[in-house]
């Protein structure tokens, strides 16, 4: 139904127009954007606002000296309802390996100018997505697709809205650092010796590199690359107010609750894109079959009634340019999903209760400006997403329901906390 298999995606990738980033960012590489830069989709057709400024983060200060050593084996922290990650055989874990991608992550100086981190667009407390509808670059350029969050991100065989052959963290990673078109973290050919020398000239980097990759020339782009994805693979959310009923460890979910419950993997079909252990249609862990890449045209756009979505985001269509493609985009995990407002591969919608809205509606009319049509009579809109009989009860139970799949504790877990004191 709405899958992609390897085959045609190896095939398809040499049309691939990309938008690989974070947020949905281009490679230095691919075609230049069209005229048509829009795409936020605010639901009324209107122009998106100027960019705000870049998350500007107090600059790191030096990385404390490495005093201690670290264990020689690697022992998973994997909560008991999650399974076990995949590591890449050339990327084995350790915990010299994690500790430094953890300062990596967190360090402003790993940006072009200095001024940014994976950290700007992907906060802890609101499970590694950083709030806005569009994220902003280091040099403040605005993205077309909104930051995901990291959570559970070891589970995801695809790893943008909408690029599949982005199928690891490590060869994403490549986007967000050196990409051109949108700047994330704005590393160039003119300023990769410099911010190696950054991390050179610090107290702390030269030990720590060293105890995660043994040998000469420690600090380079690839290992930092390792380290960081090393760290992102630590980042379990399984510890929920609904993972804890579910394994006795806490009361039973209340009435409203268990009625959202139910609706979600019943009538309200939400289970269908979302039904897994993590919450999503399709994951990757150790021993897991290969995984049927899935994507989906909710209708959230149908501009003049031709079906399409707003050049560049326009889903898998951008790689495959199949038609049926168009605005078909991967579906998130709804871990946490309470605290990673706004939502949708644009950021369009503010709220869940506006999500569930749109849903019960199967899909979002837009009445007027240059992206007016009705999204409910998308000709390629997935045939799970219907028209819902969803009374205000209905709702209210559903997100009642959905906001029990909060991590508490992985929002606020010191082990993956900014190392720096600022």
């Amino acid at each position: 139904m709405n899958n992609i298999s390897w085959a045609a995606l190896c095939a398809a990738a040499t049309l691939c127009l990309g938008l690989p980033a974070c947020g949905g960012g281009r490679s230095a590489s691919a075609p230049p954007p069209s005229a048509d830069t829009g795409g936020a989709g605010t639901g009324t057709g209107t122009a998106p606002a100027p960019a705000p400024a870049p998350t500007v983060l107090p600059p790191a200060p030096n990385t404390p000296p490495l005093t201690t050593s670290f264990p020689s084996t690697w022992t998973w922290q994997v909560p008991d309802t999650l399974l076990r990650p995949v590591v890449p055989a050339d990327n084995p874990m350790s915990e010299a390996k994690v500790s430094l991608g953890r300062f990596l992550f967190y360090d402003t100086r790993l940006s072009g100018n200095g001024q940014s981190s994976c950290a700007s667009c992907h906060h802890q407390d609101k499970a590694f997505t950083d709030g806005r509808a569009l994220p902003v670059g280091s040099t403040g350029q605005r993205h077309p697709r909104n930051a995901q969050g990291l959570a559970n991100v070891a589970y995801n065989p695809t790893l943008t809205w909408a690029r599949p052959t982005a199928e690891s963290l490590e060869s994403q990673m490549e986007t967000p650092l050196f990409g051109m078109l949108p700047v994330e973290m704005g590393v160039n050919d003119g300023n990769r010796a410099q911010i190696l020398q950054r991390l050179q000239a610090d107290p702390g980097y030269p030990a720590r590199f060293a105890a995660a990759f043994p040998g000469p020339d420690a600090i380079s782009w690839p290992n930092i690359i390792k380290a960081i994805a090393a760290f992102e693979r630590t980042l379990l959310s399984g510890n929920s107010r609904y993972d804890q009923s579910r394994m006795g460890r806490a009361a039973p979910l209340n009435e409203s609750q268990s009625k959202g419950a139910n609706l979600f993997f019943t009538r309200a079909n939400c289970f269908r894109c979302h039904g897994n252990f993590n919450f999503t249609d399709t994951a990757t862990y150790d021993g897991s079959p290969v995984p049927e890449l899935r994507f989906h045209n909710t209708g959230l756009f149908n501009m003049g009634g031709t079906g399409a979505f707003p050049a560049p985001n326009r889903g898998i269509f951008e790689i495959t340019r199949q038609p049926a493609d168009m605005g078909r985009f991967r579906a998130p995990s709804l871990r946490n999903v309470a605290v990673t407002a706004p939502y949708m591969h644009d950021g369009s919608i503010a709220t869940l209760e506006e999500v569930l809205d749109f849903y019960a509606a199967g899909g979002r009319n837009i009445t007027s400006g240059p992206e007016a049509g009705d999204g409910r009579s998308n000709p390629f809109k997935s045939d799970i997403v219907n028209n819902l009989n969803l009374s205000a009860q209905d709702k209210a139970d559903l997100i009642a329901f959905l906001r029990t799949l909060t991590d508490e504790e992985f929002l606020k877990n010191p082990r993956f906390s900014d190392p720096f004191p600022r």
